[in-house]
């Protein structure tokens, strides 16, 4: 997972965020073995912004693909932050219930869940219909 942890650390020092100045970054690894990241991007126009794991799911897609096995996050702050509600939805639409999220600070502190446990009860395609 230290590629992960690289690929995170490194985009979030491309993140967009003068207003809050609260950078994260987000890497995934596709099912194929590459590594997507991405970063929080901010907007005068608060909340507009984008989150880092809606980045990099979002350049995993472009790619071509559709699922991840595993994610890092890392933010500046002094505990590990969890991914946004939104997020954590997103998260459950390409990754499994058993997929590895570890949440980071620049310093080096961890905390890993799996998605199933950062959201129970996913909202999932079986709801839908049929």
């Amino acid at each position: 997972m230290t590629d992960l942890r690289d690929a995170a650390l490194a985009v979030r020092e491309n993140a967009y965020a003068p207003y809050s100045e609260f950078k994260v970054g987000a890497a995934l690894r596709g099912a194929s073995g590459t590594i997507y990241s991405g970063c929080n991007v901010e907007n005068v126009a608060y909340p507009e912004g984008t989150c880092a794991e809606a980045g990099a799911i979002a350049a995993m897609v472009a790619a071509g693909e559709t699922s991840f096995t595993e994610a890092y996050v890392v933010a500046g702050s002094p505990l590990p932050v969890t991914p946004c509600g939104g997020c954590r939805q997103k998260l459950a639409e390409f990754g499994g219930k058993d997929v590895q999220v570890c949440m980071a600070t620049v310093n080096g502190v961890e905390r890993t869940l799996n998605i199933g446990d950062l959201l129970p009860g996913a909202f999932d395609p079986s709801f839908l219909g049929g």
